[in-house]
């Protein structure tokens, strides 16, 4: 049995093997079943899926950055207070 998907942006799951202790990884959609049968040659045992960091998160589009998410007064504001507070220093 081999698993392969080829492009698309699909999470990747991480499996072992009970029985033969096989890990391999596929790439699944989130609301794909999971497997349950060794695909490793002559292996008939049962897989569970491995907890794994996965990957990092990803931000698009605005908002997300410094510059983005301020408005100039809030910004200006801000400047103003941490220029005070390194004078009573």
């Amino acid at each position: 049995m081999g698993l392969e998907v080829v492009g698309g942006c699909m999470p990747n799951y991480d499996y072992r093997c009970e029985s033969c202790e096989h890990v391999f990884e596929v790439f699944q959609k989130m609301s794909d079943d999971k497997l349950t049968d060794c695909p490793a040659e002559g292996c008939d045992g049962t897989v569970k899926r491995l907890l794994g960091a996965g990957a990092g998160v990803i931000f698009k589009g605005t908002g997300f950055y410094e510059t983005d998410s301020r408005s100039k007064s809030y910004t200006d504001a801000a400047k103003k207070d941490s220029a005070s507070s390194k004078a009573k220093e």
